[in-house]
């Protein structure tokens, strides 16, 4: 081993990973000391401190969290790599805001970890107190390696104002992701503004977005101010970017780069301070290249890239996302919660899911409603999924369980039925013209009979 070797901690209370990771390390030429959990090493940090400290977040006594914030204040040039059996959006953003250099998921490669670590060396940081709220319940979940990188993308812009542009197709879950990350950004007690720019027709979007003043055209009897305004001091986030006709396009890029726009009808530049975040199921790269979209602001649009995969891409995370929208659609409904079974789930992970995270989830309403007996059989799943999958009843079997359940509302006291069941059958035939036209609006729209602009203000009124 060189006399100049680097020094590199390891602190795990598995000891066959620290093993593993000792002999990566050392093999790389690095010379490793491990320990078993934070007291031993705060111990040994009271004498001397390590290059980079790799550190798990599961620790006996002390966690790797409060390990992670103990070191910020005393130790704030250490460069600190958590790694985590455990890995969620709220451990990765606690990895982040706590001050640490990398947050690497378990299983992970060790050539990773050795790169990781070298890269760390090579550049320390200063740790900073993070400047944001609490964050809030997230409702994104997943353990898939391409969720990983969303939860790390978010992580990663704890402390940033950077625009993002979100990609990835329908019902994947863009807005929970902007949501995200406004709510741990530095601007999280400021106002998040959403906006589907297709939901809203190309005459009224621009008032939409910009406001206008009074008497600016028939109807304009007051000042109103718009989204950006709305907005100011927080974010923007504006869905279906894609969509926006190419006059808009040009108005928004100069808010873009200028920082200021002008309501309609007005004669004074109205400044703002906002951090948009912009999602489309597009590929604007090929909507460029057809001179649909702007070049120039796409670029403004896209510093940042989050891609949201589609739940075929990550079908290891449908089990414990059937369990959690079971419970909530069970909380929803007011109604017993049912069980699935070792192989419905199997069956139900099986599929591809053309309306990814949204069909899922709707499913699990169904389910919910029409599934027979406590426990749901894959043999239950017959009457209630077509072959390629999307869940439904038989022609007449639908009338029969929504008479039923109509039936049994009306026992249990419940009263304005129509209320409920009216935007619940809409979701269901939406969400059956999306699958069946696997995501297309238009086209989902032509089948249901509606125009494009009644099916994407309907799905807006479905978000949470």
């Amino acid at each position: 081993m060189p006399s100049d070797a680097l020094e590199i901690w390891i602190v795990d209370d598995d000891p066959a990973l620290r093993w593993v990771m000792n002999e990566a390390l050392a093999e790389a030429g690095f010379l490793v000391q491990a320990f078993a959990s934070a007291e031993e090493l705060r111990l040994e940090l009271g004498r001397r401190q390590p290059a980079v400290l790799v550190s798990d977040v599961k620790l006996p006594g002390e966690s790797g969290f409060e390990l992670l914030q103990a070191l910020r204040r005393e130790h704030p040039k250490l460069p600190v790599i958590v790694v985590t059996a455990h890995a969620d959006l709220e451990s990765a953003v606690a990895a982040y805001q706590g001050g640490a250099f990398e947050y690497l998921p378990k299983p992970f490669d060790l050539d990773e970890l050795t790169a990781l670590v070298r890269r760390a060396a090579q550049t320390p940081g200063a740790l900073q107190a993070p400047s944001v709220a609490a964050p809030e319940e997230e409702v994104l979940i997943g353990e898939a390696p391409a969720m990983q990188g969303v939860f790390r993308a978010i992580g990663r812009l704890t402390r940033s104002h950077l625009t993002v542009l979100i990609t990835g197709e329908s019902g994947t879950g863009k807005e929970l992701v902007a949501r995200a990350l406004h709510s741990h950004s530095p601007r999280a007690r400021q106002p998040l503004i959403a906006l589907n720019t297709a939901a809203i027709p190309a005459e009224l979007l621009e008032s939409e977005l910009f406001g206008h003043e009074r008497g600016a055209f028939t109807g304009a009897s007051s000042r109103r101010l718009g989204r950006f305004e709305q907005a100011h001091g927080g974010t923007l986030f504006l869905d279906e970017i894609g969509d926006m006709s190419p006059a808009l396009q040009t108005r928004l890029l100069r808010v873009l780069a200028e920082g200021e726009f002008f309501r309609v009808g007005g004669h004074e530049a109205v400044k703002v301070d906002v951090r948009i975040i912009a999602a489309t199921h597009q590929h604007l790269e090929q909507r460029v290249k057809d001179g649909t979209f702007r070049e120039d602001l796409f670029h403004r649009l896209n510093v940042v890239h989050v891609h949201m995969p589609a739940l075929r891409e990550r079908r290891e995370d449908i089990p414990v996302l059937l369990e959690h929208f079971i419970n909530a659609a069970a909380r929803e409904l007011n109604v017993a919660t049912k069980r699935l079974s070792s192989d419905a789930v199997q069956a139900l992970a099986a599929r591809d899911w053309p309306g990814n995270v949204r069909e899922l989830k709707n499913a699990c309403r169904r389910l919910t409603l029409m599934a027979p007996g406590r426990q749901v059989h894959a043999s239950d799943l017959a009457g209630l999924l077509e072959e390629g999958g999307t869940p439904r009843a038989s022609a007449g079997d639908w009338r029969l369980g929504l008479r039923a359940w109509a039936e049994a509302e009306l026992a249990a006291g419940r009263h304005d039925l129509l209320e409920e069941a009216v935007p619940e059958f809409e979701r269901v035939m939406i969400d059956a013209a999306l699958a069946q036209t696997r995501g297309r609006r238009q086209d989902a729209a032509k089948l249901l009979g509606w125009g494009r602009n009644t099916l994407t203000r309907k799905l807006k009124d479905q978000e949470p």
